[in-house]
Order: structure tokens, then C-alpha cells, then sequence
């Protein structure tokens, strides 16, 4: 299996009510770093796994919206929990509905899986892996 990961980062504020956060129910911020792999069997005709600079704008584009925004103020995150693991699979979701539209070009459409991964820290991390389903 080939892959190919790139590297952006956010910033984000959230609360995670309920006794199981500890401390974190109350307001906090984190900085994450995020990463994201990309899989196929093999190469593209142009033999890479995909575009490295469409696959950094793509994550640029999709993490824009969430960047130095307090979470629990997002539309759609209303109710939610909005854990790493949470917003791991969000920008997966997100990186699909990408691929299915182009933004990583014609080839991308053949990739196998994704995983994308947040680093909390340098303790902790982590991640959500998937097919990428275009059809």
C-alpha cells in the first residue's frame, strides 16, 4: 500500500460538559496538528499517490471554517461532543466529500482510504480511518 500524508494545523475553542472531562467541561482551547494519509494500492498514472499541493489546499479549505472558532458555536456541532476523535471524523467526512468533487483531482477518485490523524500533544493523539467511498 502507497501513501501520502500532508500536514496543516488549527485552532479551536470547545467546551465537553459532563463529569467524564474532568476539567475539560469547562471552556479551553487546544492547537492541534493535523494530518492526513492517504492510501492506494497503486500508483496514479503520474506515479503518486495524490497531488501533494491539491491534497494541502483540500485540507487548508476543509479546516478554514473551524479554525480559531470556539466549537460549541459551529452550526451543525450544536449538542455534539466535540472530541478529538470527533473532529477527526468530521474532517474525514469532509476530505471524501472533496474527493468527490475534484478538489484532489481525477486521480483521487481512486484512492483507497484515508486516515486522519489530530495530535492533542505531544503525549496524545487521535485518529479516523476509512474507504473513500466516490461511487
Amino acid at each position: 500500500m502507497y501513501a501520502l500524508e500532508v500536514r496543516d494545523h488549527i485552532m479551536i475553542a470547545h467546551s465537553l460538559p459532563g463529569e467524564f472531562f474532568g476539567p475539560a467541561q469547562k471552556m479551553h482551547g487546544a492547537t492541534f496538528v493535523v494530518d492526513i494519509a492517504f492510501f492506494r494500492e497503486t500508483l496514479d498514472p503520474h506515479n503518486v499517490v495524490v497531488d501533494i499541493g491539491l491534497a494541502s489546499e483540500a485540507l487548508s479549505a476543509v479546516l478554514k471554517p473551524i479554525n480559531y472558532s470556539n466549537l460549541d458555536e459551529i452550526t451543525g456541532f450544536e449538542g455534539k461532543l466535540t472530541t478529538t476523535e470527533f473532529l477527526c471524523r468530521h474532517i474525514f467526512d469532509e476530505m471524501v466529500s472533496a474527493i468527490k468533487v475534484g478538489k484532489l483531482g481525477e486521480d483521487a477518485q481512486n484512492l483507497a482510504s484515508i486516515r486522519v490523524t489530530l495530535h492533542e500533544s505531544h503525549v496524545a493523539r487521535a485518529w479516523f480511518e476509512g474507504p473513500v467511498e466516490t461511487s
